[in-house]
């Protein structure tokens, strides 16, 4: 089966909320990077018998990215940052110590950014390094600072 035909079938989900701490990079004993970060999406309602918003019950979804995405989102991202998420729900199942079965929803990342809309952010592309050992920031011909010499004391 093709991975566009398996991806077809899964739930994709764009969520919008704060990153609850820092993500937590770690590499698999082969090498490839993933990170952890669980989103905080709290909705606001409206409530008729005060006539004002307020806080709704918040969802805390775990995030899961993989490879270059995990780097650049450790890289990237802290605790309390305003993020918009794009994946495919994934629901993981199990038994704890006592042989009860719990389940839990998490979100496999595709993509992520920041929040604009209370922040601004700064976007440095990414370029291959010509020995494909993975990233390097691309430096812009006008930038004045790839060709800047320490001052004379």
């Amino acid at each position: 089966m093709s991975k566009e035909i398996a991806m077809a079938n899964d739930t994709t989900v764009t969520v919008v909320g704060n990153l609850t701490a820092d993500p937590e990079l770690r590499f698999t004993p082969a090498g490839v990077a993933l990170v952890k970060f669980t989103v905080a999406s709290t909705p606001r309602v409206f409530d008729r018998a005060s006539g004002e918003y307020r806080d709704g019950d918040p969802l805390f979804l775990t995030c899961t990215a993989w490879r270059d995405l995990a780097e650049h989102i450790a890289e990237s991202l802290a605790k309390g940052t305003r993020v918009v998420v794009a994946g495919r729900l994934r629901l993981s199942r199990w038994e704890n110590a006592e042989g009860e079965k719990r389940s839990a929803y998490g979100l496999d990342v595709d993509e992520v950014g920041p929040s604009l809309r209370f922040a601004t952010a700064t976007v440095k592309k990414m370029a291959r390094s010509r020995n494909g050992d993975g990233f390097t920031p691309e430096t812009p011909a006008d930038d004045p600072w790839s060709t800047a010499a320490p001052a004379a004391a």
